[in-house]
């Protein structure tokens, strides 16, 4: 007794059909189980996937240009921490270009400035023929010098003279206002500059930081204001 093939079938062996998909068929491409392949245009192949440029690691990403991690605005010139709105030091406080020194006469200006209200004062006492007038004028010249030379120059680096003519009083080392102690002393110190037949006052007319001798004294210099 034989057995007919379905339609579309082929008999095999032992009679059973071998139509497409049937039993004793060969198995697919990558055997049962297997993934089927990707289709065209899947995963990991559209522009922007995962495996694309501009991903991570890949231009455009972290760490690349542009991304994350890299040289921002801190430490650049002119980023926090620079010596931007000081008054003219370098790095360190140091002042040793002779381009960032004050002239000898700007500094003899600021100079007449600070004291032609003291002699003024003076003045008036002695015409006065007064002793007792000449003493409180007297004490009004100090009081002004002590002020102005002293706690305005110390503290904000600026006498009203240098004020006028955009100088500042400041440490060598450090770049700073030198406080009203050190202005004090520093005015105490240009006896030196006196008993010299005032040479001393004339040094800033060729030395290298056009400091008077107070000023090698007590580490100053005189600058021009930003």
């Amino acid at each position: 007794m034989t057995y007919e093939n379905p339609p579309g079938g082929n008999a095999g062996p032992d009679g059973y059909g071998q139509g497409p998909g049937g039993y004793g068929s060969p198995p697919p491409a990558g055997g049962y189980g297997s993934p089927p392949p990707p289709p065209p245009g899947g995963y990991a192949q559209q522009p922007g996937g995962y495996d694309q440029s501009a991903g991570y690691g890949q231009p455009g990403g972290y760490g690349q240009p542009g991304g994350y991690g890299q040289p921002g605005p801190y430490g650049q010139p002119g980023a926090y921490g620079q010596p931007a709105g000081g008054y003219g030091a370098p790095q360190g406080g140091h002042v040793s270009q002779a381009g960032n020194y004050s002239s000898w006469l700007y500094r003899v200006g600021a100079y007449l400035i600070d004291i032609v209200p003291v002699w003024i004062l003076i003045g008036i006492g002695v015409a006065s023929h007064n002793s007792a007038v000449y003493f409180i004028f007297l004490l009004a010249g100090f009081a002004v010098t002590a002020y102005n030379r002293w706690y305005q120059a110390g503290k904000t680096g600026q006498s009203w003279g240098k004020r006028a003519l955009n100088m500042n009083l400041i440490g060598e080392q450090t770049g700073q206002p030198i406080g009203p102690g050190k202005a004090f002393l520093r005015d105490i110190c240009h006896i030196v500059d006196s008993i010299i037949c005032y040479v001393g006052f004339l040094f800033p007319l060729w030395d290298a930081k056009r400091q008077t001798l107070a000023d090698k004294i007590m580490q100053t210099v005189v600058i021009p204001s930003r």
